[in-house]
């Protein structure tokens, strides 16, 4: 019924008939298509955020149901465009064309099966519903069932059991990935067939498009093998410190690192081992999350801490619906999925985030990446419904991204007391940038990977009957890790990650790695900074602040190139700056490394090392499952 109504209301708009319409007469169809897009839209991201929020059959049903809406909302767009306006292509006003040229292209929308837009709607859900709801349950390191959200997430970070971490990283791929292959196979069909509909060849040449460079995939490449040697001496050093802590014995004699030993459960970056691989224990230091605690911060504390960085160089305040209607906090009576993600409902005043926020220093981090994006969705709020994104998808993430080089910096970190004093010598430095790097350049190949997997996928040279083969081929060869047990056909490791069964492209991610310091770099050169660039903080520097705000405001009304020259004068993703952020750290891991193999086999081990009566941290020996199981029934028997 609600459909039809917006069909009519089209109808009575004029977007009906075939005739060849004026560029005067596409200006006022755009007029009119972004007034409804922006009910339509609003419709829909609130059923979306209903789900997300609160998971349920009865949710999922009306999510599914408005994402067929929004779906023949957009096709209609599109048959009349092409009715209305046959020769739009001669239009002389370039940003009419733009706007008509993304609105033709359809996606997965331009199939003509409902059912199988129902299909992606529904599967897609049902995927991220088996995430989101997965427990391991870990009695015999004397734990209950825990949810990877807080539970098992603060449990990688802390655990330096090498047992517990074991069965936490196998658990989680158990109560996830492994429950999902089939309906992800089925989900790779259904998209594939669908998106042919708009031209493409696969999924991953839609995705593609959205840079609107043809050379993508052979540009991401090279700049990929531009930071390989950052990467691998960073990845030397940390496999001897962790060698040392857990026993040479854990560890592929080709020079990978088990996958569980990083502190996260993806290993896609390393800052929770921090302590484990600390330069210089004995220079300054300060653990911030204590330091959050002493100070009295709340979860609603932190997100004012970030909406005060933002306004310090002149974005404005969140709106006062932000604080009433955001999840910041994980609720206790429903499920929820908890992955951090901010929400723009296209009505130009409802903006939220939805996180499982807690009291930690990681956590501050995400918030201010969080709120990156909704200052980005305020930025380019006036632009046509059209254009409210990126000027590709990793700018969002870099926008979001780009507050953490000045927000972790020392200065920054004293500034907004946390920190009592800067610390001024080389050794400290070291530390801070060691820090950086385990969050920063252990990120690199992982960023630039999983959509290698993905690609693969869609193209069908990746097949489910090598999902995981395939998979742990290119973590084995880019990142250098194996995993910590047996795998098989049998497992599905991609679905442990949310962005898998969550459909998020990301080479986003990657990307914006490479661009958030391209930006970092400007705004420190705009703002008169001198010295190292990894202590750059545009704190209070509305300069910095406006010269980002230009960039920020075009949206996506022109192609990523014409917005970059905007805030860096070039019109190329480069990693110079990158480079010269941690060129210090580059030059002391040489050093370090003289006596280490750099790098490591690009195949992954055959036999996973085994390690016989494994120890705690202290020494003492671990009991396994079966080991406990086997006396259980030893002492019944004895004593029964």
């Amino acid at each position: 019924m609600w459909i039809l109504k917006v069909l009519v209301t089209l109808l009575a708009l004029g977007w009906g008939g075939a005739q060849s319409g004026t560029e005067s007469e596409g200006v006022q169809f755009l007029e009119d298509y972004n007034t409804k897009a922006g009910l339509v839209y609003n419709k829909n991201v609130k059923a979306a955020w209903n789900y997300y929020t609160n998971i349920t059959d009865e949710n999922l049903q009306i999510m599914t149901a408005s994402n067929l809406e929004s779906a023949e909302f957009s096709k209609d767009v599109a048959r009349n465009i092409t009715a209305r306006f046959p020769n739009w292509n001669t239009f002389t006003d370039e940003n009419v064309k733009r706007q008509f040229k993304k609105l033709v292209d359809l996606g997965f929308a331009a199939v003509n099966d409902t059912e199988k837009l129902k299909s992606i709607s529904t599967l897609e859900a049902e995927l991220t519903g088996i995430y989101s709801t997965g427990e391991v349950c870990l009695p015999e390191f004397g734990k209950g069932c825990l949810s990877l959200e807080p539970g098992l997430t603060d449990l990688m970070a802390s655990s330096r059991n090498y047992q517990e971490l074991t069965a936490v990283w196998k658990g989680w791929r158990d109560a996830s990935g492994k429950k999902m292959k089939s309906k992800y196979t089925d989900f790779v069909n259904v998209m594939n067939e669908a998106i042919t509909f708009s031209g493409y060849n696969d999924t991953g040449d839609y995705w593609r498009s959205w840079y609107e460079t043809p050379s993508f995939e052979e540009d991401v490449k090279s700049l990929y093998e531009q930071l390989r040697p950052l990467y691998e001496n960073l990845h030397a050093y940390v496999r001897r410190k962790l060698i040392n802590k857990y026993g040479k014995q854990y560890f592929p004699d080709n020079g990978h690192i088990p996958a569980h030993l990083f502190g996260n459960m993806w290993s896609q970056e390393w800052i929770n081992i921090y302590d484990l691989v600390e330069p210089y224990p004995e220079a300054t230091s300060v653990n911030i999350t204590a330091k959050m605690i002493e100070k009295g911060y709340n979860i609603t504390y932190m997100y004012r801490v970030a909406e005060e960085f933002f306004t310090s160089i002149g974005f404005e305040a969140m709106p006062e619906s932000f604080w009433t209607k955001s999840m910041l906090e994980k609720p206790a009576d429903r499920d929820v999925v908890c992955h951090a993600s901010a929400w723009d409902f296209y009505d130009g005043k409802d903006f939220r985030i939805k996180q499982c926020t807690t009291v930690t220093d990681s956590q501050l981090l995400t918030v201010h990446h969080e709120m990156g994006h909704v200052i980005y969705y305020l930025t380019y709020l006036n632009q046509p419904v059209i254009y409210r994104r990126g000027a590709n998808p990793g700018f969002h993430e870099g926008m979001a991204d780009i507050v953490s080089l000045s927000f972790q910096t020392p200065e920054h970190m004293k500034a907004i007391g946390l920190l009592d004093d800067v610390p001024t010598d080389d050794k400290s430095d070291l530390n801070f940038l060691l820090k950086m790097a385990l969050d920063k350049v252990a990120f690199l190949p992982f960023g630039y990977l999983i959509d290698q997997w993905r690609w693969s996928v869609f193209r069908g040279a990746t097949t489910p009957s090598t999902y995981n083969h395939d998979w742990w081929d290119l973590r084995c060869k880019y990142q250098g890790i194996s995993p910590p047990v047996e795998r098989s056909e049998e497992d599905f490791d991609p679905g442990a990650k949310y962005h898998i069964p969550g459909n998020t492209p990301y080479i986003r991610y990657f990307v914006s790695f490479i661009v958030q310091f391209q930006w970092h770099k400007a705004l420190c050169d705009e703002v008169g900074y001198v010295g190292p660039l990894h202590r750059c903080d545009v704190y209070r520097n509305v300069s910095a602040g406006n010269l980002l705000r230009e960039m920020l405001k075009l949206g996506s009304s022109r192609p990523w190139q014409d917005a970059m020259q905007v805030i860096t004068g070039s019109r190329e993703m480069t990693v110079l700056p990158l480079v010269q952020y941690f060129d210090p750290l580059l030059q002391w891991l040489k050093e370090q490394n003289k006596e280490e193999n750099i790098g490591w086999s690009s195949i992954c081990p055959t036999n996973i090392p085994s390690a016989i009566a494994p120890t705690t941290t202290s020494g003492s020996p671990i009991i396994n499952v079966s080991d406990t199981l086997a006396m259980l029934i030893l002492l019944k028997k004895l004593f029964v």
